[in-house]
């Protein structure tokens, strides 16, 4: 079995461009380019027909009616509630207080009132919940629907929810949530009958420990996104990025490693000194600093809220980075300017790990830890100390002597899996040479007799290499011959054979990973698609083509981005939108051969995307002109021009909003591959420029996947390409095929101010990231165009 030397990130790069390949439409796609089941639901343009519950229950029946939702409706708690109906009852009035402005109360009873509108929520444990089961024959208990399982009932008078235990009226109550939809009378919650599990007990992520200024939007990631999705595990990267009171020399050493790596324009650190094979240094954990101890443990406590635990990842024996900024001595490879892997044959490293793995656990007190173990890459043999040491051995012993600390603390193990496999990492030491010529070996696998006799079979597996072009059924069926527990790491929805692998007892689940800073930014443009993906296959093994669930993913985005943005566009919060007439700078044709464009089909006069409207007629419009468009100068001549000036606004507006497209699919590359510059990892197509009345400008980026896709993006949409900071408008529903266009909101930061114009521009040779992990930027961009349609505005509130 020839094996492979790919990175963790080599591998997500070969299963992205796999998801970039497959570009079928699906029976289950609309033409308007939202997935059937979600068009016919309401998520596109027409009206709600049931609720959207994702992922999709194990078993929903729907019935007429609907439950109403108004300041009459009770919340009912039994007269001796428990912290968990506490909660439970806390979370939906906040929940409906926040989004919807509806103020619930809640209402200690001892007995179930007949005639009241009412919601009871919690576990089978609640004597309402047990008393309403009863009195309706439903089967709630421990064993049924089981682990995590939940029973919601709503009909006119009432709604229950009834949990096999905590955990499961949680995930109960994220079910309601989704369900409550707005009807012509107010908010209501369709009468149904869901009885719902999960397939696999571990459904998780793994995020870097967010910085400081990134804590609100952790916040709402778990609460609004992990906790809504039914995700019950966060692997949350540490490194030393919290203080740490018996060695504050790495919090320190952190900071200048982050530093000096990110400042030097770098992914990866100098690899002083013969520049050999360094990867994977992470430096943007915390934002490149650290967190007080109470910080954390706030974290940690508000993901135990959620029903989510916190497995702290401190890894040890590579990329460990953090723990030799301050102690180089400890390095494998002797000179090194930032060892990455420690000399596992030196006591002294290990009383340093455990220090640190000490406070880590004090504070955060985990079940398990995940302590790495993968990508040893660095030079072996080259100090005295295990030069003559079998490298499988030191492995397995370093494997033994983590596992056997955390026992004592009464905390699991778990590591990535691929040193334990031949057929992933290879047979003994293995040749490298560094671009100066230098030659050096890097370990290869351990032996099977060295797995067999060595490493504790209780350590859990995070399994990356999954892919079939990895021969990954034949690797976990080996981890599973040697009597591993595994999870599938860095999952992504494209699994082959998803539906008949996850039958083997010994897969608990999966987690999708994101390598990048815990930012909005980050996570809304590289993340969200396959974590949902990834969600629905763990919870209900709801295995999704992958075009319909980037149409999935792009129509839940405009609720996605409100909870996750922590802000309600002024759109949406009353008051008039009102479009202005552009057509007067309308400069591109119908149809564009160079660049292959037809509007021909775009519908006339007003679209909307939920308040927002748009006129896609005005006073100048024709035939022969269909917007204005600016070109993107990349590798080719562009017809369009580099810029646009003049196109008169003119009022003092609260925020505008345009509805654009660009000529072509453009690329939004993942954050990590442009570690030191987040931005423009998505293609920078343009700009708009805000001019106001005084002359001052305000700069708007247009980025891919950022705040646009392609006029045609309905047509077909990629897997994994979608647009978190704009909204599907289908504008074209006749015609040669769908049009597409999005509307992008801009909120006003200077109120009060007449905005006097918009200027639009396109870039001129931009340069984003690379398509692998070099330290550089990658080629120019293929030349494209930023096509403006209509414009309108939030108008000031009088």
């Amino acid at each position: 079995m020839k094996p492979t030397t790919l990175s963790r990130r080599e591998f997500l790069e070969r299963t992205s461009a796999s998801l970039a390949a497959a570009r079928v439409m699906p029976r289950g796609v609309a033409a308007n380019g939202y997935p059937r089941t979600w068009a016919e639901s309401g998520a596109g343009s027409g009206p709600a027909s049931g609720p959207r519950v994702f992922p999709q229950p194990q078993e929903m029946n729907l019935s007429e009616g609907y439950f109403t939702l108004d300041a009459q409706t009770a919340i009912l708690l039994p007269a001796n509630p428990t912290a968990a109906d506490q909660h439970l009852a806390r979370f939906l009035t906040e929940e409906l207080s926040d989004r919807y402005d509806l103020q619930l109360k809640n209402r200690p009873t001892g007995v179930f009132p007949e005639n009241e509108r009412s919601i009871v929520a919690g576990s089978i444990q609640n004597p309402l919940v047990k008393e309403l089961c009863a009195r309706r024959n439903l089967d709630v208990s421990a064993k049924s629907p089981g682990p995590e399982g939940y029973v919601l009932v709503a009909d006119e008078r009432s709604v229950l929810i009834a949990g096999s235990d905590e955990r499961g009226a949680f995930y109960g109550l994220q079910s309601f949530r989704q369900m409550v939809e707005q009807g012509d009378q107010g908010l209501r919650v369709r009468a149904c009958r869901i009885r719902d599990w999960p397939d696999k007990p571990f459904r998780g992520m793994k995020l870097y420990l967010p910085g400081r200024s990134n804590i609100p939007f952790f916040r709402r990631f778990v609460r609004d996104f992990m906790a809504q999705y039914k995700l019950n595990t966060l692997m949350m990267e540490m490194n030393a990025c919290m203080r740490l009171d018996r060695h504050p020399e790495l919090n320190a050493g952190w900071v200048e490693f982050a530093r000096d790596t990110n400042w030097s324009r770098r992914n990866y650190p100098p690899g002083v000194p013969h520049e050999w094979e360094v990867n994977s240094s992470h430096q943007d954990t915390c934002d490149g600093g650290f967190l007080e101890k109470d910080e954390v443990a706030g974290l940690v406590h508000w993901a135990r809220l959620h029903h989510i635990e916190v497995v702290p990842e401190i890894p040890s024996f590579t990329h460990a980075f953090y723990l030799l900024t301050r102690h180089k001595e400890l390095g494998q490879a002797p000179g090194e300017k930032w060892p990455g892997t420690y000399c596992a044959c030196n006591l002294k490293s290990y009383e340093l790990l455990f220090d640190v793995m000490d406070e880590y656990m004090d504070v955060m007190k985990p079940k398990l830890v995940h302590a790495g173990h993968d990508e040893w890459f660095a030079p072996y043999g080259l100090g005295e100390c295990c030069k003559d040491k079998d490298p499988g051995e030191v492995y397995g012993r370093d494997l033994a002597k983590i596992h056997d600390y955390l026992a004592k603390k009464g905390s699991k193990m778990a590591i990535w899996g691929d040193y334990l496999l031949e057929g992933v990492r290879g047979k003994g030491l293995r040749k490298r040479k560094a671009p100066d010529g230098f030659t050096y070996y890097a370990p290869g696998a351990m032996t099977p007799e060295q797995v067999k006799r060595l490493v504790p079979k209780d350590i859990l597996i995070f399994n990356w290499f999954w892919s079939e072009e990895d021969k990954g059924e034949v690797q976990e069926a080996l981890l599973d011959s040697f009597g591993f527990r595994q999870v599938y790491g860095n999952m992504e929805p494209d699994i082959h054979n998803y539906g008949e692998r996850s039958k083997r007892a010994t897969i608990l689940g999966g987690a999708p990973s994101s390598w990048a800073a815990t930012t909005e930014f980050n996570m809304g443009k590289d993340l969200l698609y396959s974590v949902l993906g990834c969600s629905g296959m763990l919870w209900s093994k709801q295995v999704m083509a992958q075009a319909e669930l980037s149409a999935l993913t792009q129509a839940l985005m405009p609720e996605t981005r409100r909870r996750l943005s922590g802000v309600t566009p002024p759109s949406e919060t009353g008051d008039a939108v009102v479009p202005l007439d552009i057509s007067a700078y309308f400069n591109m044709p119908q149809r564009e051969p160079r660049f292959e464009i037809d509007l021909s089909g775009m519908q006339r006069g007003r679209v909307a995307s939920g308040a927002r409207v748009f006129e896609l007629d005005g006073a100048d419009s024709s035939e022969e002109k269909a917007a204005a468009t600016v070109g993107t100068e990349g590798r080719d001549p562009n017809p369009f021009p580099p810029g646009l000036t003049g196109i008169k606004v003119g009022v003092d507006a609260t925020s505008l909003v345009f509805l654009h497209a660009c000529a072509n699919a453009a690329t939004n590359k993942e954050a990590f591959r442009l570690i030191w510059d987040f931005d423009d990892s998505a293609d920078l197509l343009g700009w708009y420029e805000v001019v106001y009345e005084d002359g001052f400008l305000e700069i708007i980026p247009i980025r891919y996947g950022v705040n646009i896709l392609e006029w045609n993006w309905g047509k077909q949409p990629a897997a994994g390409r979608y647009c978190y900071g704009a909204d599907l408008v289908p504008c074209g529903p006749t015609g040669p095929g769908p049009i597409t266009f999005l509307a992008f909101e801009w909120t006003n930061p200077r109120l009060g101010k007449v905005i006097q114009e918009i200027r639009m521009k396109g870039t001129t040779r931009f340069q984003g990231a690379v398509a692998g992990f070099e330290n550089l930027f990658g080629e120019v961009i293929p030349s494209n165009a930023v096509i403006l349609k209509a414009l309108s505005y939030v108008k000031k509130r009088s």
